[in-house]
């Protein structure tokens, strides 16, 4: 019954900002970090931004400065400001709640992943 819902993808211009938001719900007792990683068509899988429960976070060196990750605890959810976007933002991007902790047990679960486009 876990499931990670994304909002806030959609198509920008370049130099402007997006917002993304992803909500974990159903049974979670707590979830470790929760990340964001990124996929554009011909690339790797790439990690953009890493969100621990303690505040920390980290950042792919090819958002670092313009990306900023946060955490709400208590609502099981990340969010990822995007500035100054780049068209080699575009990519497809997905949450990842790592170690979700159910009376099920612990799993990892991906989110669905949402369609960023920067236009030029």
């Amino acid at each position: 019954q876990v499931q990670l819902v994304e909002s806030g993808g959609g198509l920008v211009q370049a130099g402007e900002s997006l917002r993304l938001s992803c909500a974990a719900s159903g049974p979670i007792i707590s979830i470790s970090t929760m990340d964001w990683y990124r996929q554009a068509p011909g690339k790797p899988r790439e990690l953009v931004a890493r969100a621990f429960r303690n505040g920390a976070t980290n950042y792919g060196d090819s958002v670092a400065g313009r990306f900023t990750a946060s955490r709400d605890i208590a609502k099981n959810t990340v969010y990822l400001q995007m500035n100054s976007l780049k068209p080699e933002d575009t990519a497809v991007y997905y949450c990842n709640a790592v170690r979700v902790a159910t009376l099920e047990g612990v799993l990892d679960y991906w989110g669905q992943g949402t369609q960023v486009t920067v236009s030029s």
